[in-house]
């Protein structure tokens, strides 16, 4: 997730956008933080998990969903929303349209061209299955349980 938010800082700094919108998660590590990452490189405020959008006067006020419910926050732009998939319905282009964005340029950007090393800086050394666990016991009371964990277990 850093070497992405890297790279896309590197795309945001040539193109200045006022607002970048992401997916709020990736599907190869469902970890949830190139958003966040790309919000904190930029110093620019964010809206996670949004599921409403509107710009206004220079701020966004974003809908987001947390735990407990919805949450309504105003933020300053520049900004950085995660999305939820329920921030929009999609669109199908038509068949016009689509022939037109194939005649379209499209600009391909190296990481090195970007500046940014996207090199992996961690070595996978060994993957192997924990040990097997052993069969725990059953016990009849509870001052045989308190028994055993004192004496055998030794952990009171």
């Amino acid at each position: 997730p850093l070497a992405v938010a890297k790279l896309m800082k590197a795309v945001v700094d040539k193109e200045q956008p006022g607002l970048v919108i992401v997916g709020k998660q990736a599907i190869d590590d469902d970890s949830n933080q190139t958003g966040q990452m790309l919000a904190a490189l930029l110093g620019w405020s964010q809206g996670t998990f949004a599921n409403k959008l509107n710009l206004a006067d220079g701020s966004a006020e974003v809908k987001r969903e947390v735990d407990g419910g919805l949450e309504n926050i105003k933020i300053k732009l520049p900004a950085v929303i995660t999305t939820d998939l329920r921030l929009n319905e999609p669109r199908y282009a038509s068949l016009p349209n689509i022939m037109k964005a194939k005649k379209k340029p499209i600009e391909t950007l190296a990481p090195d061209k970007l500046g940014v090393d996207v090199a992996p800086r961690l070595k996978t050394l060994k993957v192997e299955e924990p040990p097997k666990r052993k069969s725990g016991i059953k016990v009849k009371t509870v001052a045989e349980l308190v028994d055993k964990l004192k004496n055998e277990a030794g952990v009171i």
